[in-house]
């Protein structure tokens, strides 16, 4: 069976050009999307895997090409995607995919895997090889070699990883005028977007995972520059301080599950409420919500949370007022409390210290800016009860 590879990471293409080599595909690989568009005329692949993140010709656009061909409208498209990006994996199946993986959680033998199902299903038969071929039989032990090998080779390069991430959030930083902005933007996007793929195929979970969040806050603001703010440059300049607190544990897979979390939002604000809890599901992370700081106080003490949520003005009782009540109670006097807030001035961020908080957003706020702050305090939450 012929397999084409559409994928910009080189490094990437080759890792699966390789694996589906040994499982017996005879595979080849485009860099870009008018180059996969050529191969597809020229090779005829059996099936196609597409990451959606192309230059030259989009994934979405090369999908509706290909569909909109009688020869190819009925080829398996198996499409790579951002977990957070829910509006591309949407279009995508609108496009025409026939399975959509994502590619932060997915390791070569998974998407192998996934290629022969979606074959078996759309009723193609492997060619066998001809009889004077050596046969190998990839092994379970040989899947072990072959990710751990990979795990060591990604580990090696995430110090050069971590200095181009922070140079490139330096650039942003520095850049005073939008075309500056978009182009420190695009190349900090990339460099995620390579990091959540090379994490994704190393089984580094938790990498993959910050890396995803991070490359979805990054395209968000490259669409809506208007956004760009003190805010949400803390955010990630705090994305890529905890990516460096996870390279340097470099953890086995045996410690890369995501931990589930429990969420307490308290916001007297219905509209503000449901803000957060949707941009809390999209970080897979289950939430409760208050609209009043004294039965939250009686929540509290009937259930535990890994994060807190506060907004600071309330009714009854104001945010700074309940964080530190809530500092009193023996099992949350180290629970993230991150403040969401219209009050950006120096006096309100000296409050949100002073009364325990360990973080603060400013409304209005991008829902997915909140996702990465929410997966920032309750992965750093968690790697520090690890260690005790």
């Amino acid at each position: 069976m012929k397999i084409l590879i559409i994928e910009d990471d080189q490094l990437v293409a080759n890792v699966y050009r390789n694996k589906f080599a040994l499982e017996g595909f005879q595979a080849e690989i485009a860099l870009d999307g008018k180059v996969g568009l050529e191969l597809v005329h020229s090779f005829r692949p059996d099936a196609i895997l597409l990451d959606l993140v192309l230059p030259q010709v989009t994934g979405l656009e090369l999908m509706r090409r290909v569909r909109a061909e009688k020869d190819f409208e009925q080829v398996p498209i198996i499409v790579f995607s951002n977990t957070y990006v829910s509006k591309a994996v949407q279009d995508a199946w609108k496009a025409g995919a026939t399975k959509c993986l994502s590619k932060m959680s997915c390791t070569p033998r998974q998407v192998i895997d996934a290629v022969r199902s979606t074959l078996k299903s759309n009723g193609a038969a492997e060619t066998p090889k001809p009889a004077a071929a050596p046969v190998h039989v990839v092994s379970a032990e040989d899947d072990a070699e072959f990710q751990e090998q990979l795990r060591g080779d990604f580990f090696a390069e995430l110090p050069a990883t971590l200095n181009s991430l922070r140079t490139l959030l330096q650039g942003l930083v520095k850049a005073d005028k939008e075309p500056a902005r978009l182009k420190a933007l695009q190349d900090l996007f990339h460099r995620a977007h390579t990091l959540s793929g090379n994490a994704g195929i190393a089984g580094a979970t938790q990498i993959a995972l910050m890396a995803d969040a991070l490359e979805a806050l990054v395209k968000e603001l490259q669409e809506k520059p208007k956004n760009i703010n003190v805010s949400t440059l803390r955010t990630i300049a705090s994305a890529i301080d905890f990516l460096a607190i996870l390279f340097g544990n470099a953890a086995s897979p045996d410690d890369e599950s995501i931990p589930a979390a429990e969420v307490l939002v308290v916001d007297d604000d219905a509209i503000s409420r449901r803000a957060i809890v949707f941009a809390l599901e999209k970080a897979k992370m289950k939430s409760l919500s208050a609209d009043d700081p004294i039965k939250a106080l009686e929540v509290l003490l009937q259930k535990k949370f890994d994060l807190i949520f506060l907004d600071v003005d309330m009714p009854n009782m104001n945010g700074f007022e309940l964080c530190s009540k809530i500092r009193t109670l023996p099992q949350y006097s180290k629970t993230p409390v991150v403040f969401v807030t219209g009050l950006d001035d120096l006096e309100s961020r000296a409050n949100s210290t002073m009364s325990g908080g360990n973080d603060f957003i400013a409304k209005p706020f991008l829902f997915i800016e909140l996702t990465v702050k929410a997966l920032v305090h309750v992965l750093r939450s968690r790697l520090a009860l690890a260690k005790k």
